[in-house]
């Protein structure tokens, strides 16, 4: 849960936000995508964060097959080399170091690149996995498997992980 301080706002104080101030207060928390939590800010008032989030996901399930791929666009690929360069969102960083990306080895980046272009060839958008949520080496045993599904069930797939990646964010961010 969020730690209560004068920048974590309170359900009541999201409730009471005008738009441009909810939108810049949770505009990030969706990867490059301030447009979720304009979406969203027509739902309110919310009863929970729970309620909070599932009006943020329901504006992308709400979109089309290609509208979600250039959604998933926005994210970044898992790379070693991106999180030392800070090349990614700070969130992105903390979350891809907290799995050990940051410290692959040469051949480990090699690997994780090709599987990566092979992914994205194959579906169209790049791999997004909740790293918090695996190990290095879960990470890339799931790269490895989640190469040959369907795509219909990957853009399933990927966004379930979105929602758990900033469902985490959420948490962090109101209380």
């Amino acid at each position: 849960m969020a730690q209560n301080n004068l920048d974590t706002p309170n359900l009541a104080a999201i409730n009471a936000m005008e738009k441009d101030q909810f939108v810049q207060t949770l505009g990030d928390i969706f990867e490059h995508s301030p447009d979720v939590a304009e979406a969203a800010w027509g739902a309110r008032p919310f009863q929970s964060v729970d309620a909070l989030h599932e009006a943020m996901m329901n504006s992308i399930r709400a979109r089309d097959v290609a509208a979600r791929k250039a959604f998933f666009d926005r994210h970044p690929e898992l790379s070693a080399e991106g999180v030392r360069r800070g090349a990614m969102t700070s969130a992105s960083v903390d979350e891809q170091s907290s799995a050990g990306l940051h410290a692959l080895s040469q051949q480990e980046e090699t690997q994780l690149q090709q599987m990566n272009r092979q992914y994205r060839e194959r579906h169209g958008f790049p791999f997004i996995i909740c790293v918090r949520h695996y190990t290095k080496a879960g990470i890339f045993f799931e790269l490895e498997s989640r190469v040959s599904r369907e795509t219909a069930f990957e853009l399933d797939y990927a966004l379930n992980q979105i929602k758990a990646i900033t469902r985490g964010r959420l948490n962090q961010r109101v209380v």
